[in-house]
């Protein structure tokens, strides 16, 4: 019994290391063994957010644990669209799946949980306006407000113009707006022509 205590604390201090939550590949790699998995879920030392995924239970309550397993099932991936607005506070909206963007050709892993909606981007609409933000004990990347609001442009037909006519409106409101850097972002992403004549109106 005393062995498996050891086993037990030295997994435990594994998760503390990353953070509180930690991949069932992570902790293979690092040497937990799944019966030292399963023991510290039997304790309730641990609790499972999604498939694959683990958190230790004596953490705060998380903050937006959706975020959080998505960016630890899929690390390569970008929150973006509703979800990357609800997070900066530019909409009303309630996403009813976390919306994540990535790379053209990327292969995503299923997810019994949160529901993804997935977004496709290019290469150089991919690799501008990331941020990373501690959530929950995971690194999350997620695109800024203006690199957002673009993208809510972009994918008007998917989200509705509403919802990014809102959004700007809401930018407005309650950020500084950073005008320079929404157009570059607009360039880039072939945009500028179709978001000027709202950023005259609103801005």
């Amino acid at each position: 019994m005393k062995a498996a205590d050891n086993r037990f604390d030295r997994a435990e201090t594994a998760f503390r290391r990353a953070g509180g939550i930690m991949k069932y590949s992570d902790a293979v790699r690092l040497r937990i063994h799944p019966e030292t998995l399963a023991g510290l879920l039997a304790e309730g030392r641990i609790e499972r957010l999604a498939r694959g995924v683990y958190r230790l239970t004596d953490l705060p309550p998380p903050r937006m644990p959706d975020l959080a397993v998505v960016a630890a099932r899929v690390p390569g991936g970008v929150i973006c669209l509703i979800s990357a607005l609800s997070f900066h506070g530019l909409t009303t909206q309630i996403p009813g799946a976390v919306h994540l963007a990535v790379l053209r050709g990327s292969r995503i892993p299923r997810l019994d949980h949160p529901p993804i909606r997935v977004f496709r981007f290019s290469a150089s609409a991919f690799g501008i306006g990331v941020v990373q933000h501690a959530i929950d004990g995971v690194n999350v990347r997620i695109f800024d407000a203006e690199k957002t609001l673009v993208d809510c442009f972009k994918f008007r037909n998917a989200i509705g113009l509403d919802v990014a006519l809102e959004a700007l409106k809401l930018y407005r409101e309650r950020k500084k707006p950073r005008v320079k850097k929404l157009l570059e972002y607009a360039r880039t992403c072939r945009m500028e022509r179709v978001m000027t004549p709202y950023l005259d109106a609103v801005l």
